[in-house]
């Protein structure tokens, strides 16, 4: 027993935030990519300032951004989300998390989204359209190798422009649809709906 819980101990904790979208299709995604690369991970669900402190890297899955930012606002997980961001961790935002990581955002009314922001790139919300535009599409992410990844978009935003250390990673349409600023990855589509698990991979890589 005291064997087992040492082997716990060691296992790098790994976070979903755990308020709205795909988190059970993000947490099965990560569980395996760790496996791939080797890495000893718990993979939580985490909704509190305190368990956010607690993980080696977080994902912010999708869902509707304006309430997202609401609700990390009112419960201090934005000030916790910053913090962590601080120490090096890496944090992935996928969809309305990659809108809530950004430091400018269009497309929405003054003062109604909150921001954390941390990532030197300007989104569009909805650049591609509301629910019913959603789409799936087969883009070149040269940065996973020659073979194109199919991106499932939803009531997608993208991004308008980077600067400073943000770098764009791929696009599609004429917009940013994958950036990466140090330990900070976005993608504007939902690589955890697919059975490629190439950018799960590409964000463990950090750690």
């Amino acid at each position: 027993m005291g064997s087992r819980n040492q082997e716990e101990d060691l296992a790098l904790k790994i976070g979903v935030l755990s308020i709205q979208g795909d988190v059970s299709e993000h947490v099965a995604a990560l569980q395996t990519a760790a496996e791939l690369e080797g890495i000893k991970a718990d993979i939580i669900e985490v909704k509190t300032p305190e368990k956010i402190l607690s993980v080696s890297a977080l994902v912010l899955p999708g869902g509707e951004s304006t309430t997202l930012g609401k609700l990390l606002a009112k419960t201090g997980c934005d000030k916790a989300i910053k913090k962590l961001h601080k120490k090096g961790a890496p944090i992935w935002g996928t969809c309305a998390g990659l809108i809530l990581l950004a430091k400018e955002a269009e497309n929405t009314e003054k003062g109604g989204q909150p921001l954390l922001k941390l990532l030197d790139a300007k989104v569009d919300r909805n650049a591609f359209g509301r629910q019913k535009e959603s789409f799936e599409e087969e883009i070149v992410i040269p940065v996973l190798g020659k073979k194109p990844f199919h991106a499932v978009f939803i009531r997608a935003p993208a991004v308008e422009r980077v600067w400073g250390d943000a770098e764009a990673l791929a696009s599609y349409g004429g917009f940013i649809v994958m950036v990466r600023q140090n330990n900070l990855l976005g993608t504007a589509f939902h690589p955890e709906l697919t059975g490629d698990l190439r950018i799960h991979r590409l964000f463990l890589s950090q750690l």
